[in-house]
C-alpha cells in the first residue's frame, strides 16, 4: 500500500487529501479556515503566515484522523499554494510581515516600473511589484529582507527548514522570463543589487525539495525523512489534479479568483498581457487568464439576501425573463484580467424587481462568467486550441452556475467529481517523485455525462458579453 499527502493552501482555507495509489482515489481529507485577508490601506491584502500554519496543522490531524488512512504507509508530501503571495524573511528565515496576497492590488505604480524592467506586462497583483512597494514604503524593513517567499515555499520552508522554489510558481512573481526558464537577474539588480541572491533556487518537477524534519514526523505521527516534492503554485497543481497534461484542455476554475488554464509544450507570450505566460508543473507551459472576482462576487449577493446558496439557485432556476436580469461588472476588488486594478463593481440596467434576491444572484453569476467567457476569448485569439473544458472549484458544485457557463461559452463542460484538483494534483506531483508516475497516468473522473449547450441562449449571451466588454471599457478601459 502506498498513500500520499496533498496540501492546498489557499486564501480562504487549508485543504489536505490522502491520494491512495492502489485506489487510485482520495480516501481522507481534512479542511480548515484560514482568517479572511486583512486590508490595513485602499488596495491591500494581507495574511499572517501564522495563520496559515495553524489552518495546516489542524486540517491534517483531521485528515489523518479518518479511517482507511494508514500514516506508516505515507510515502511523500507535496503543497500547492496560492500564487504571486510575497513572504518576506529575515537573515533567521522568519516572517517579517504580514505576506501580500494575489488580490494585493495597492502597488500598481510599481506594477508599471516592473513591466518597464521586464520588458512585457506585469498585473499590480504579482509577486515583483510588492517587493518594490517594500522597498519604497517600508524601507527599514527592506533593510531586513533576505529571502523572497512564495506561499507554498513558505509552506515547505516550514516543514523541511530547506528553501527552495519550482519554475511554475517562479513564473508568477513577475521576475522569471518563461522562455528562457530562469530569472531575470538584470532586472531584478535595477529594483535593488541584493534582490537576485534573495530570489529561491529553482527545482525541477520531479526533484525533490526536502524531507520532513523529525519534530513535524512525531508531532504528526508521520514516517521519518518523509520526502516532499517541490510543490508549486495553485494552478499549476490543479491542472495536474484535472488532467490538463496534453494540449487542447482547458480547466476552468470557480474558486476565489476565476482562472482558465491548460498545457501548452512551450510558454505563451501574449502582447496584450490578458494571458499570463506560466510554466506549469510538468516544464512545459501553462497559458492562463486570471480573473479577479469569482465565487467572492456570489457570495457577496447571498450575503445580502440571508439566504443560502442551495435556495437562491432553487429560486434564480425558477426565473423566467432572463433578459431582466442585469447587467453585472463584478469588480469588487479590481480586476486583473484586463488589467484595471482600479475598478469597482457596476450593476447597469435596473428596472423594477431587480434587485430581489433571487435576480441578484443570477446577476452575480453572470457577471463572474462573463469575465471568464472574456478570457476564453483570449485564449482563442491566440489560436490555441479549446477542444475539451472541465469545470473544477467550489463554483462548479452550483448546478445553476455550471450551466449558464456552457450556454454562455456554447460548448460541451465536463464537471470533474474532484473538485479540490489543487491538492490533489500535490498529491499526484508527489508520487511521480517517490515513485515516478507520471500524473498524466491519473484519469479524472467526471460526473456523468457533459453538460452540452443550448444553442437557445446563443444570441442573449453574445449579447450580453459584448455589452460587458463595452461598458466596461468605457468606465475602465
Amino acid at each position: 500500500m502506498a498513500q500520499y499527502l496533498g496540501v492546498d493552501l489557499g486564501t480562504q482555507s487549508v485543504k489536505v487529501v490522502v491520494f491512495d495509489a492502489e485506489a487510485e482515489a482520495i480516501v481522507a481529507r481534512g479542511q480548515d479556515e484560514v482568517l479572511a485577508p486583512s486590508s490595513p490601506r485602499p488596495g491591500a491584502a494581507e495574511q499572517d503566515p501564522a495563520d496559515w500554519w495553524q489552518a495546516f496543522d489542524n486540517a491534517l490531524h483531521a485528515a489523518l484522523q479518518q479511517p482507511g488512512v494508514y500514516a506508516d504507509q505515507i510515502r511523500a508530501l507535496g503543497v500547492s499554494g496560492q500564487q504571486h503571495g510575497f513572504v518576506a524573511l529575515d537573515e533567521q528565515l522568519q516572517v517579517l510581515r504580514a505576506a501580500k496576497l494575489w488580490c494585493d492590488v495597492e502597488a500598481v505604480e510599481e506594477a508599471r516600473q516592473v513591466s518597464k524592467l521586464v520588458g512585457r506586462a506585469v498585473p499590480a497583483g504579482f509577486t515583483a511589484p510588492k517587493i518594490l512597494w517594500m522597498q519604497e514604503h517600508e524601507s527599514e524593513l527592506f533593510q531586513r529582507l533576505r529571502y523572497i517567499a512564495l506561499p507554498h515555499d513558505w509552506l515547505n520552508l516550514r516543514l523541511s527548514g530547506v528553501l527552495g522554489t519550482d519554475h511554475g510558481d517562479a513564473s508568477g512573481t513577475g521576475l522569471y522570463d518563461p522562455i528562457a526558464g530562469a530569472y531575470q537577474m538584470d532586472a531584478a539588480a535595477q529594483i535593488s543589487p541584493e534582490l537576485p541572491q534573495m530570489l529561491l533556487p529553482l527545482l525541477e518537477p520531479t526533484a525533490p525539495h526536502s524531507r520532513l524534519l523529525p519534530h513535524w514526523s512525531k508531532h504528526f505521527g508521520l514516517p521519518e525523512d518523509l520526502p516532499i516534492s517541490v510543490g508549486s503554485g495553485d494552478n499549476m497543481m490543479s491542472a495536474l489534479g484535472a488532467g490538463a497534461s496534453e494540449d487542447g484542455t482547458w480547466i476552468l476554475s470557480l474558486g476565489t479568483s476565476g482562472t482558465i488554464f491548460g498545457h501548452s509544450e512551450q510558454a505563451v507570450l501574449d502582447p496584450s498581457g490578458c494571458v499570463a505566460p506560466f510554466r506549469d508543473a510538468l516544464g512545459g507551459g501553462l497559458p492562463l487568464v486570471c480573473t479577479q472576482n469569482c465565487t467572492t462576487v456570489v457570495e457577496e449577493a447571498r450575503a445580502a439576501s440571508n439566504h443560502t446558496h442551495p435556495e437562491l439557485t432553487a429560486a434564480a432556476q425558477q426565473l423566467t425573463q432572463a433578459s431582466d436580469v442585469p447587467l453585472f461588472l463584478p469588480y469588487l476588488s479590481g480586476e486583473r484580467t484586463p488589467d484595471w486594478p482600479h475598478a469597482k463593481g457596476v450593476l447597469f440596467g435596473l428596472g423594477v424587481g431587480s434587485l430581489q434576491p433571487a435576480v441578484l444572484y443570477r446577476a452575480a453569476i453572470e457577471g463572474a462568467s462573463l469575465a471568464l467567457a472574456q478570457g476564453l476569448r483570449h485564449l482563442q485569439a491566440l489560436e490555441l486550441p479549446v477542444q475539451r473544458l472541465r469545470l473544477v472549484g467550489g463554483g462548479a458544485r452550483n448546478p445553476l452556475w455550471a450551466r449558464i457557463l456552457c450556454d454562455m461559452v456554447q460548448q460541451p463542460l465536463e464537471i470533474l467529481v474532484e473538485q479540490e484538483s489543487a491538492a490533489l494534483g500535490a498529491a499526484l506531483q508527489a508520487r511521480w517523485m517517490e515513485s515516478d508516475v507520471h500524473p498524466k497516468e491519473y484519469g479524472p473522473k467526471r460526473r456523468g455525462e457533459p453538460l452540452q449547450p443550448d444553442s437557445a441562449w446563443a444570441s442573449h449571451y453574445a449579447e450580453k458579453l459584448q455589452a460587458f466588454t463595452e461598458l466596461g471599457q468605457q468606465l475602465f478601459g
